[in-house]
């Protein structure tokens, strides 16, 4: 009589109010044995039980964690994959435990990630689609699962779905291509940051800090370069595999069809994405010869914050060492002057950086005239100036590498602008400051050499007694700030 007693309960749970009678009658516990029976009738009747017993009750769910269900559900969902019903109940009872860090921690142990890409991979209808992709976005957010999916292919698996839904105007399949790209999202997003930072701070403190931080979040233990270079290679994989698949045009075909609509949600996750994969040289290539720079330069109009701020992030990551593609920007009247007109958002603190960040960065890595005047005529030095003393370090540097770069292209464009934004006054002042780090020291004097070839420049460098300043910082305490500051008064004496 188990079967049918099961299938009683599963019944009766359907009430709302019959859950507290079941609860102190203990049936949770009772009926967790049947969940390791092989008649597949018992495995549905006190699943449907067990799930909607516990549904909404965390402390209940977290004592199932603790008695060992996951194991059994992803035994159910690797022995009866074919059994509709049944997948559909685990699948259900996955999604409502996968919040629980318990639960992850449970499953990173299993091969679930594998089960869930294949019931992926075989789902039908919508419906399906949605259920695994709500557990598979649960499991994107601890980084073991994610690091498990992605060794389980569901990349490719993604990247079918959105080119088979491509150009749908289906509410429902769009429903989906949304989920796809918020899932795309959640397996870039994280670990491509950790190791492009690692890849441009290896040498320092920060890089090693990025490197413990890592291995830490990927529960490796330090040391084990072997297992750190494998994720490398897994997520940088993962990146470039995308991009070859097509995946960049299904984003921005996605991004261009919510345009028009305002849907920000759908905007801010496709252009996650794509900042994401442009991470890799390789990537960034690719992504230009398609166009990408362009395309999205359509959401230029927008005045959505959240979307401006992605926008900026995904054109400076894909500007980032890429000369022709920071000419291409560069020479763009509409992006520049939006630009500017965003580095004075004073409203919205993040769009503020992020265009002056663009904006460095396409000074810094272009190698055209041209680009220098369309920024002065933008009016865009000013922010720039500005921009040396603003809080964070990296912008600081940022800042002046730009202007250093600009001031040996076209010294003489410039010149007029950073005597009317009070650059050498600026300069002075980062060098006089004791809270100012060795690293923008340095860089000051770097550029101050480069404003020493114009002879107006020259003259509100000698007036405002920055030879005296550098003489002090010959005595400082970083050797590389010395090193620097000897060779600027050599400059400043025209002794070479």
């Amino acid at each position: 009589c188990a079967v049918k007693a099961a299938q009683v309960l599963s019944e009766i749970t359907k009430n709302e109010e019959m859950k507290k009678p079941c609860i102190e009658a203990d049936l949770v516990l009772t009926l967790i044995p049947l969940l390791e029976s092989t008649d597949q009738e018992m495995l549905l009747h006190a699943g449907r039980a067990i799930g909607r017993i516990c549904y909404d009750n965390r402390d209940l769910q977290e004592e199932l964690v603790k008695v060992g269900v996951i194991t059994s559900l992803v035994r159910i969902l690797t022995d009866y994959a074919e059994s509709e019903p049944l997948i559909h109940v685990d699948l259900l009872a996955l999604c409502n435990l996968a919040d629980l860090d318990t639960a992850k921690e449970a499953l990173s142990k299993t091969k679930v990630a594998e089960q869930l890409v294949k019931q992926l991979r075989r789902a039908e209808n919508h419906e399906r689609l949605e259920i695994v992709f709500e557990a598979l976005q649960a499991l994107a957010e601890n980084d073991a699962l994610k690091v498990q999916l992605v060794e389980a292919g569901v990349q490719d698996v993604l990247s079918e779905i959105l080119l088979r839904l491509q150009g749908s105007s289906q509410a429902e399949d769009t429903c989906i291509v949304k989920a796809a790209s918020d899932l795309i999202v959640s397996l870039l997003l994280g670990e491509c940051w950790y190791l492009h930072h690692i890849q441009t701070h290896a040498a320092t403190e920060t890089g090693a800090t990025a490197i413990a931080n890592f291995t830490k979040k990927s529960n490796c233990k330090v040391g084990h370069s072997l297992t750190l270079q494998r994720q490398k290679a897994t997520v940088y994989g993962n990146c470039v595999r995308m991009v070859q698949l097509g995946v960049i045009h299904q984003l921005l075909d996605l991004l261009e069809k919510h345009v028009e609509s305002g849907d920000v949600s759908v905007q801010h996750a496709a252009l996650s994405a794509l900042r994401n994969l442009a991470i890799p040289v390789v990537n960034k290539v690719q992504m230009l010869e398609e166009g990408v720079a362009e395309r999205i330069q359509a959401l230029l109009r927008s005045e959505m914050p959240p979307v401006q701020f992605k926008l900026l992030g995904t054109l400076r990551m894909l500007a980032d060492g890429q000369a022709d593609a920071a000419e291409i920007l560069g020479q763009d009247p509409m992006l520049l002057n939006r630009l500017v007109q965003w580095c004075n958002a004073n409203d919205h603190t993040g769009v503020r950086r992020e265009a002056n960040r663009l904006l460095a960065s396409i000074l810094r890595h272009n190698r055209s005239q041209e680009v220098v005047k369309a920024i002065q005529e933008a009016q865009g030095v000013k922010h720039l100036v500005s921009m040396t003393t603003s809080e964070h370090t990296a912008m600081q540097n940022e800042a002046l590498n730009a202007l250093a770069v600009a001031s040996e292209i076209d010294l003489e464009t410039l010149e007029e602008s950073f005597k009317e934004s009070q650059l050498v006054q600026c300069l002075h002042k980062l060098l006089q400051d004791d809270n100012t780090s060795p690293e923008v020291k340095y860089n000051s004097m770097g550029l101050l050499c480069s404003l020493l070839n114009s002879g107006d420049l020259r003259q509100e460098i000698e007036e405002d007694k920055i030879k005296e300043t550098l003489e002090q910082l010959c005595s400082h305490s970083n050797a590389n700030v010395v090193k620097e500051a000897v060779t600027t008064l050599q400059v400043l004496r025209g002794e070479t």
